[in-house]
């Protein structure tokens, strides 16, 4: 045998180091990104952490690296846990309600990546009320299936306290976060009548589909006119509504899925330029969250339109 033929039969070479753990990597971009996502509630702020941890693991010897899938969840976790602690300066500043960036996710929540049951956008609503420790244990633990073991060395704390510390958030979950409708379809045609009913001024029929206590929340980010705090009550959230539409009379609703729910985007011009979710118990509406900051637009598919 030649050294050519003998050449061909040798076993292919193994993958240099860099080249699988790139490969590892991508595999694992989508979990990465949802860790980071669960933590932020910023789509944009979450793929430059899971950006920074690939640079990071560039940087590191990576034959060294006994566990690649749990550095690169730890060191996510920790890049994600500074960035909201830096954040939570920033919020304070923030002009009106702060609301976090809604994904697009598809139609059937069985075709949409994990994130839709692990993040919906009342969960997202509900942990930027916990501390950025509190949120960092629930998230890794109870939402992604962390060990506490795991959850200290990200989080720097010994596991028991990882453990307090998730135990205080699921409390707290559980007491704040809305029971709201889950079926799909009854969701829907509650959407599509409010659509209807604003757009087309129909004060009673909007007033039959809110809850007494409805509480409408709008987050302009001091770039685009919004209310500067929530509005209380069926009769004010009504009103408020079908003024806005009102004097928006070029602007349609499309329907959307975000986060797993049905939701509605605004178009005017052919530009996307809100989006609309609605919290729904019991066949009334007790929440509106209405979207209007652009720079929170990066999880939508798309940001322009047909008219």
């Amino acid at each position: 045998m030649n050294r050519t033929e003998a050449h061909h039969t040798e076993a292919p070479a193994e993958a240099p180091p860099a080249n699988r753990a790139l490969a590892h990597f991508e595999e694992l971009r989508p979990r990465l990104f949802g860790v980071a996502y669960g933590l932020l509630g910023s789509v944009a702020e979450a793929e430059d952490v899971v950006q920074d941890a690939w640079i990071r693991l560039q940087r590191t010897e990576i034959d060294e690296i006994e566990d690649l899938t749990g550095w690169l969840v730890t060191t996510t976790s920790r890049l994600a846990l500074d960035v909201l602690r830096a954040a939570r300066t920033r919020r304070e500043a923030y002009v009106g309600p702060w609301l976090p960036e809604p994904v697009e996710t598809a139609p059937d929540p069985a075709d949409s990546v994990s994130l839709a049951d692990s993040m919906s956008w009342a969960m997202l609503v509900v942990l930027e009320t916990l501390s950025p420790a509190e949120r960092a244990a629930f998230v890794l633990h109870d939402v992604f299936g962390l060990s506490f073991d795991e959850v200290g060395t990200a989080l720097g704390r010994t596991p028991a306290a990882c453990r307090k510390l998730a135990s205080r958030a699921r409390e707290h979950v559980e007491q704040r976060q809305p029971r709201f409708d889950v079926d799909p379809k009854a969701h829907r045609a509650v959407v599509d009548a409010f659509s209807k009913a604003t757009r087309s001024g129909d004060l009673d029929g909007l007033l039959g589909l809110l809850d007494p206590d409805a509480v409408l929340t709008s987050d302009g980010g001091g770039l685009v006119r919004a209310a500067r705090n929530p509005i209380r009550g069926a009769d004010k959230v009504a009103r408020f509504l079908i003024g806005v539409s009102g004097k928006y009379a070029d602007r349609s609703h499309r329907p959307i899925t975000i986060n797993g729910s049905p939701a509605l985007v605004t178009v005017g011009g052919g530009i996307v330029d809100g989006v609309i979710a609605l919290g729904i118990e019991d066949g009334r509406i007790t929440t509106i969250d209405y979207l209007r900051n652009p720079q929170k637009f990066a999880g939508l598919r798309i940001t322009r339109a047909e008219q």
